[in-house]
């Protein structure tokens, strides 16, 4: 007898545990919601139960029924920045939500250098991490969410995350890129920062994506594993998985938009990667479903790879510039003057971080006074034996911080490249030439796996490397 009270005990708690509000890990305390904004909110409740959301910054009350499965979603109404906030939950049992601010979401995402923290990997340092660590303190409006890496097979409704404050403890486990992004942020708009982190080194763009997109875009890839039994080792270098695990579970969470870093694990596809890239960001708006929101993702940058004049490297940056123009409410961090060519993740995540900042000052928070995109190559004429190169780089044009241009390269119809001359004439123009070459055909500049910057438009953002050519 006792045995059986004793299991009907456990059942009935069991029961109540299950009638009551369960959010999923990125709704919790010290979270931040997108301000002066309809964001969701989901969880679980008992079938059929009403579920009463109420917020300390509104007077108002929405109620949401929890559907045959217990699943329920609401859009709640968000004030202007500020907080803390509290955040109830009420299904006859109550939970709330404490120390929430209201201000600016971003998502980000994306291979290694991503998930880099601020506090580095082994033997691998991030610049000025000691004073970004030591100087954090609570009270700083930036929160933090960092999904632990995990890798699926099918889509997930939770994952493993916490929002956690602005500590130095905290900060030293957080991506340097996503910190030093909502750090200028924070810091210009004077608004809280939320960053939601989900990165995992080492993974290709096809594995941030959903299986719909995979099978009807890209039958190259095969998803047959999906449904084996014996599932391939390193799950996350597989498409889907990484989807599945890690963007699935933090959808509908409202965001301002999305930055991403990653590209070096599909070099030597760089042709692939130009279809993959405009359809990953397309899924994801899609997914979110509130509207064509901001996409600013990082260029990868030089690395001497297999060999440091090999140019599978620069042929994936030249696949990511090219999709400046095939994704709409885009842009494109250069780094072509910060990589290091024996370590694949620089130590200046800053200079990344603020970049990728610069371009959502200008494009989606007024800051309309500066030319945030890198010079882009836009067309040759040859007169003379001379190479005219014509650059869109905002309104004040290229420079060099008063040094020579460097790393251009000439060749003729016989396809050998020479080193070149290279000079500015005119805002937007250089001018291009080689003795060895005089009747030029192509042009490249910086095209090798490691290469360095010699031009910037006025505001110092670099150009990114280029060919005027497409030979193999």
């Amino acid at each position: 007898m006792k045995k059986i009270l004793l299991a009907i005990t456990a059942l009935c708690a069991v029961f109540v545990m299950d009638a009551k509000v369960v959010l999923p890990n990125v709704i919790g305390d010290n979270m931040v919601l997108q301000r002066d904004s309809e964001v969701k909110l989901w969880g679980t409740a008992e079938p059929g139960k009403k579920v009463t959301v109420s917020t300390s910054w509104s007077k108002e009350k929405t109620v949401v029924k929890a559907g045959d499965d217990g699943k329920w979603t609401v859009s709640v109404k968000t004030a202007g920045a500020g907080g803390p906030f509290e955040i109830t939950f009420n299904d006859g049992d109550i939970l709330t939500l404490k120390n929430i601010l209201l201000g600016e979401v971003w998502f980000c995402s994306g291979q290694s250098n991503m998930e880099m923290p601020i506090k580095g990997f082994n033997n691998q340092s991030v610049e000025g991490s000691a004073d970004v660590i030591i100087g954090a303190r609570p009270e700083t409006p930036i929160r933090m969410c960092t999904v632990r890496r995990t890798a699926s097979c099918t889509p997930q409704e939770n994952c493993d995350a916490r929002w956690l404050e602005h500590t130095p403890e905290n900060v030293a486990g957080t991506s340097a890129t996503a910190y030093f992004f909502a750090e200028y942020l924070q810091k210009t708009l004077n608004v809280p920062v939320g960053i939601i982190i989900s990165a995992y080194g080492g993974t290709p763009i096809e594995a941030w994506m959903d299986k719909k997109t995979i099978s009807e875009k890209f039958p190259e890839f095969n998803l047959a594993f999906l449904d084996a039994d014996q599932k391939p080792k390193n799950l996350q270098h597989q498409p889907t998985t990484l989807y599945n695990s890690m963007v699935a579970p933090v959808i509908p969470y409202t965001v301002k938009g999305i930055i991403w870093y990653q590209g070096e694990s599909n070099r030597k596809r760089e042709k692939q990667y130009e279809r993959l890239q405009p359809e990953f960001v397309g899924m994801l708006r899609e997914q979110w479903g509130i509207g064509e929101i901001p996409f600013y993702y990082v260029q990868i940058a030089p690395y001497n790879y297999d060999n440091p004049m090999d140019n599978d490297g620069a042929k994936i940056r030249e696949a990511q510039m090219k999709n400046l123009a095939e994704i709409p409410s885009s842009g494109m961090a250069v780094t072509l003057d910060i990589g290091d060519p024996d370590c694949i993740h620089p130590a200046k995540k800053k200079e990344v971080g603020h970049r990728l900042a610069y371009m959502a000052l200008e494009k989606n928070y007024g800051f309309t006074m500066i030319d945030s995109y890198a010079p882009v190559y836009q067309s040759m004429e040859v007169k003379n034996g001379t190479a005219y190169l014509s650059f869109k780089a905002g309104r004040l044009g290229i420079g060099t911080r008063g040094r020579p241009l460097a790393g251009f390269e000439v060749a003729g119809a016989d396809r050998i490249f020479h080193p070149a001359k290279a000079v500015i004439r005119g805002g937007n123009t250089v001018e291009v030439r080689c003795d060895q070459v005089p009747e030029p055909v192509a042009v490249r500049y910086a095209f090798h796996n490691y290469a360095e910057a010699s031009f910037i438009n006025n505001f110092g953002i670099p150009a990114s490397s280029f060919r005027t050519d497409d030979w193999e």
